[in-house]
């Protein structure tokens, strides 16, 4: 995802919302104590914390939602997969270019209903200049093979995760499990901990995910 450009968005609405909210809540329970403990309950694997968390910032600042990407991934870790697609149906309203939301709200889908649902669902973007982001969507949109994408990744390590990530997570939404470890945990190397960020965790709990399922 944009992340800095979605968190710092999803900050800014809080914070608005901050001293209303503050003079009524003890601070345990004000949004960006909130938002703060649901992010490091994801990257920590708490994903179950991670979505009431995520919940319960919808709940005080609704505003907020349509920023809460990172509420979207952590409800498909959990199997809310209908609820994960309104959340990505929502963000694209705030953030309408982005590749990435996009193919979670394919992944959402494919799980809810099937991997051709998911395709005729697929949600439009716009110019999304992040290699190789183009080639991701051409892959989920049916044009391009996954080897393709991972060419068109080149020698950047930026480039290289976001290729083996979405590569891996487009096997996983049509259900081919081996090959989405193959990949899922490729992007998963330490390697990649500095370029990828929030979504290098997004990998690791993805990892786990998929090791867990026989």
């Amino acid at each position: 995802m944009v992340a800095r450009y979605a968190l710092c968005g999803m900050l800014a609405l809080t914070h608005s919302n901050a001293p209303t909210l503050n003079a009524v809540q003890p601070p345990a329970e004000r949004p960006r104590v909130v938002l703060d403990r649901a992010v490091a309950d994801f990257r920590s694997g708490r994903v179950a914390e991670s979505v009431e968390g995520f919940d319960s910032l919808v709940k005080l600042v609704p505003d907020a939602a349509p920023q809460l990407w990172q509420r979207g991934i952590a409800l498909y870790f959990v199997g809310r997969y209908k609820d994960c697609r309104a959340q990505f149906e929502l963000h694209r309203t705030v953030n309408p270019d982005d590749v990435e939301n996009a193919a979670w709200h394919f992944l959402c889908v494919a799980r809810a209903e099937s991997p051709a649902a998911a395709k005729a669902a697929l949600l439009p973007v716009g110019p999304d200049a992040r290699v190789p982001m183009r080639e991701v969507y051409e892959m989920f949109r049916g044009a391009l093979t996954p080897e393709e994408v991972l060419k068109a990744a080149g020698a950047a390590p930026g480039g290289q995760f976001y290729a083996e990530l979405y590569v891996g997570l487009y096997f996983e939404a049509l259900g081919n499990r081996s090959r989405a470890l193959e990949h899922i945990k490729a992007a998963a190397e330490p390697k990649y901990a500095s370029v990828g960020g929030y979504m290098h965790d997004v990998a690791k709990i993805d990892l786990d995910y998929l090791q867990r399922q026989k």
